[in-house]
């Protein structure tokens, strides 16, 4: 059976779904660079105005995956020959072209500061919650939830993915246009039923076929199945207004794949390259990235939470925001902030529910 092909309201994307994969076919046209932070406007420029790149170059740059001055700026000479087929000299000058076109360099902290004044955040439908993260779950980082099964990763996945698309004064990115959400299903636990459901609360503000519509599911069979994704993902975010990319789960595959000591050097190195790509995405796109995570316990541990996260320090390094959530009473779950260069450690109460995460009464 041929691939289903569904066109967008723009005229610069096709959507593929062949087998569960997710797959962005870009157009040639050099449309602007999306930002999240106004629902995706002008970008700081375009990569063929940059010396010595011309249509032929631009155009296989673009089908790379580099369609952006951000990401030829961050991108290592290597990766640049191995993706974009280029060679050595000639990536290097592209790469240092599009640095000295973004003023690539150090700014004051006062800058920084005034940066993340202005950052969104994403609601997850939890008072008490959203005041454990500071007002949301922040855009431009890297947010991992680990804990055990039926401990509410999932479903504050699922729920993030409907807030997301929120009025900004709800607590969500949208201003005018929509607000896509890329859901990666490494374990099969994405279900449009309870994304109904969790809407509902938002009738008069959200339409629930177009909450639907902009979530593209891509359901990852292996870890390079995966990381292939997260990769569609990047290029996808060029041209589409992304604010939200949850990987569900981060480790499964690497788990199942990679078995005992001797495979563990190997395992680590991918997981390394994998999450790079995941923050690399969240910082040069604004958009908040969540992972979801295993956990193991411990058994030489006699005192305390034998509990602890799987994915060594390859993960808890590129975690800006970990938070440990652990079952309680009936609906209750317990979020405790685990590790944040920001947040203090402290944790709180929440419900899971038919319509979604609410508070404990």
């Amino acid at each position: 059976m041929p691939p289903r092909k569904k066109k967008s309201n723009n005229n610069d994307k096709t959507t593929v779904e062949k087998g569960g994969e997710l797959e962005v076919k870009m157009s040639e046209d050099p449309s602007p660079v999306p930002d999240v932070s106004s629902n995706k406007e002008t970008s700081s420029g375009n990569i063929g105005d940059l010396p010595g790149i011309g249509p032929a170059t631009a155009k296989k740059l673009r089908e790379s995956g580099f369609g952006t001055l951000e990401s030829l700026a961050t991108v290592s000479i290597g990766q640049l020959v191995a993706v974009g087929n280029l060679g050595e000299a000639t990536s290097s000058k592209i790469i240092q072209a599009a640095r000295d076109a973004l003023d690539f360099g150090f700014v004051s902290a006062d800058e920084i500061l005034e940066r993340r004044r202005n950052m969104l955040k994403i609601t997850t439908g939890s008072a008490s919650l959203d005041d454990l993260f500071g007002g949301g779950i922040e855009t431009g980082a890297v947010t991992e939830l680990y804990g055990e099964y039926r401990t509410g990763k999932t479903q504050l996945a699922h729920q993030l993915c409907v807030a997301a698309q929120l009025p900004r004064e709800l607590g969500g990115l949208r201003v005018d246009g929509p607000i896509k959400v890329i859901y990666i299903d490494t374990e099969g636990t994405f279900r449009p039923e309870r994304i109904l459901n969790m809407t509902k609360r938002w009738e008069g503000d959200l339409d629930v076929k177009e909450v639907l519509k902009n979530i593209m599911h891509g359901r990852a069979y292996n870890s390079d199945h995966q990381m292939v994704l997260a990769e569609k993902a990047a290029q996808a975010s060029q041209s589409e207004p992304i604010g939200l990319v949850v990987v569900d789960s981060l480790i499964a595959h690497f788990r199942a794949e990679y078995i005992g000591r001797g495979t563990l050097a190997s395992r680590q190195q991918k997981l390394n390259q994998h999450i790079h790509t995941l923050l690399k995405m969240a910082e040069v796109g604004n958009m908040a990235v969540i992972l979801t995570n295993q956990v193991h316990s411990k058994p030489d541990m006699f005192f305390g939470d034998p509990t602890s996260p799987v994915g060594g320090h390859i993960v808890a390094h590129a975690s800006q925001t970990r938070v440990y959530l652990r079952k309680s009473k009936g609906e209750r779950r317990i979020a405790r902030i685990a590790d944040s260069p920001l947040l203090p450690e402290n944790e709180t109460v929440f419900a899971i529910t038919s319509d979604g995460i609410i508070d404990v009464n």
